[in-house]
């Protein structure tokens, strides 16, 4: 179902001509992860959050918030398309938890930089591989070390 789910977020955003970057677990498994996918995470700009948000309306199951768990501080929305989550963080300013270090660290989120995979039968632009590793490695949860891993041995 989550190729589904990735065809209907990409067209919306697409259809607006709306930038996005493909983050998280599926950005993982474009680098060679083979976990199961929770969700689709991504990031919009903040100039077409809003838009993004009414957009998807019909499928909203998080309304848009400013929210801080698991490791994030950010502002993000979650739509709920064939049972999968997809969850659309808005670029201004996200932060996450740095667990080494034990502090709340900027993650930059830029739009000029990323790799296009194919995946879930369409071309994506995914976070670049070094900075996906970069803030996994620093949010830690069992899961970013498990896609940290996986990454590392597919290179």
């Amino acid at each position: 179902m989550h190729h589904l789910a990735a065809e209907w977020i990409v067209g919306l955003l697409r259809d607006r001509n709306i930038p996005f970057l493909i983050c998280g677990g599926l950005a993982a498994q474009g680098y060679g992860s083979e976990r199961d996918l929770n969700d689709i995470d991504l990031f919009v700009p903040a100039e077409h959050f809003e838009s993004v948000v009414q957009a998807g309306q019909k499928f909203l199951s998080k309304a848009a918030a400013h929210r801080q768990e698991e490791g994030w501080d950010l502002i993000y929305v979650q739509f709920k398309y064939e049972g999968i989550k997809v969850e659309i963080g808005n670029a201004a300013s996200p932060q996450i938890f740095d667990a080494g270090n034990d502090t709340w660290v900027p993650l930059n989120i830029d739009f000029s930089r990323y790799a296009t995979v194919h995946l879930l039968g369409l071309e994506l632009p995914l976070m670049l591989k070094d900075d996906l590793v970069h803030y996994k490695s620093a949010l830690s949860r069992p899961v970013d070390i498990e896609d940290v891993r996986a990454i590392r041995e597919s290179a």
